[in-house]
């Protein structure tokens, strides 16, 4: 599955959340977001040409070393935005038993097929401000939804 080509802009790694997914998780936040949801907390890291560049390779490496437990929730920005990369990561990280999470702002019947059969877990929708809630675990705004794939 490895093939090398892609490269990805990463806005940072946090190795352990228990908010970003279910159980105990590391989340690597994708660098660049179009979408510009008033009141993002990840605003600061919208912007495509921000975080750094990785080779896939490298970042690889990082995720299986850094991430023990083997839970990866993938968070941005907008992860979809770098969707070949994002696609091939799901791909390798799955052949190795990773617990896969995405978080987008996509809608789930925008989301590729091929990238869903990589998931375990996908939080989709927009974030809207005057629904946000912290009443409910993993969303942002009550018209968010929290899908369990496989």
């Amino acid at each position: 599955m490895m093939t090398g080509e892609n490269e990805v802009r990463i806005a940072g790694f946090l190795k352990t959340s228990a908010a970003d997914g279910p159980g105990v998780r590391s989340v690597l936040f994708f660098q660049g977001c179009s979408r510009n949801c008033p009141g993002c907390q990840n605003a600061g890291i919208s912007s495509s040409d921000g975080g750094v560049k990785l080779p896939m390779s490298e970042l690889v490496d990082l995720i299986r070393t850094e991430c023990g437990n083997r839970k990866l929730t993938i968070s941005g920005g907008e992860p979809l935005e770098q969707y070949p990369a994002l696609l091939e990561l799901t791909g390798i990280l799955k052949e190795d038993g990773f617990d896969l999470c995405v978080y987008t702002g996509a809608e789930l019947k925008d989301v590729s097929e091929d990238l869903l059969k990589n998931l375990h877990y996908i939080k989709t929708g927009r974030y809207v401000e005057e629904l946000r809630t912290s009443d409910t675990p993993f969303y942002g705004s009550k018209n968010q939804t929290f899908t369990v794939l496989h």
